[in-house]
């Protein structure tokens, strides 16, 4: 399951560490808000919210930054209402791109994000033309220098996995959305860390690109990744990993 999951995977990892860091901030806050308001402050009971308060943890954000968008959630401190969409096309070379985007006006995201399209080579399509391609998975990264691949495999598959991949420098985990949580926790239990752990929209098939092509399709996604108001963008791209790496790098 190469790919757009790797790509996540080297997008995550310079999030961790570059300047885009406050505005990593900025988009978890607003997901931690809107889960709040949705599902309740308690993270115990909010499951979504619970996933979200991880990631934030796992991106070194400040607590009293997650414990401010939470009150803005739940009423106790005023904030904005953000509304959920979901924005469907394709890129160059036929790639197939969905993009989530939580955000407090629709007609304005709507219309920035018709423009990126338009100017990176894409085009927008109607509602559920490429849905279809992508499944809602548990998905984790884990570097090959951590673990030896059986004793990997042991762990995962015991935990419920559905399938894990070998990659030329991670493995990749695939699990059902309701078993993520226990696969990740064996992980964890194993101490086996991990890249990237988080619930995805996975591809049903791929579509190879190499040279200028492949450049413009990641430039394409990555300009609708840095945008504000995106929450994830979904694409069935199979891209070298040079190719990815240089353009991760540059970006």
């Amino acid at each position: 399951m190469s790919g757009h999951s790797k790509w996540a995977g080297i997008k995550h990892k310079k999030a961790l560490v570059d300047a885009q860091k406050g505005k990593l901030f900025s988009k978890l806050a607003k997901e931690i808000t809107t889960a709040a308001r949705l599902g309740g402050g308690n993270p115990e009971t909010n499951s979504k919210l619970r996933l979200l308060v991880q990631k934030a943890r796992e991106a070194n954000m400040p607590s009293e930054n997650i414990e401010r968008a939470i009150k803005r959630g739940t009423g106790e401190l005023p904030g904005v209402t953000y509304e959920e969409m979901t924005m469907e096309g394709y890129g160059p070379g036929g790639v197939a791109i969905m993009v989530e985007i939580l955000t407090d006006n629709k007609n304005r995201a709507a219309q920035e994000i018709r423009t990126i399209f338009s100017r990176k080579g894409g085009n927008l399509a109607g509602a559920g033309s490429v849905s279809w391609l992508f499944h809602k998975k548990g998905f984790i990264v884990v570097d090959r220098k951590e673990i030896e691949e059986d004793k990997l495999m042991d762990i995962v598959i015991n935990a419920g996995a559905e399938d894990m991949t070998t990659q030329e420098d991670s493995y990749e985990i695939t699990t059902s959305v309701q078993d993520f949580e226990k696969v990740k926790q064996a992980l964890i239990d194993a101490k086996v860390k991990f890249i990237s752990a988080e619930i995805t929209m996975l591809p049903t098939n791929t579509v190879k690109l190499a040279g200028e092509t492949a450049k413009q399709v990641l430039a394409l996604v990555q300009e609708l990744e840095d945008h504000e108001d995106v929450r994830n963008v979904y694409a069935n791209f199979d891209i070298p990993d040079e190719i990815m790496k240089e353009v991760a790098s540059s970006g």
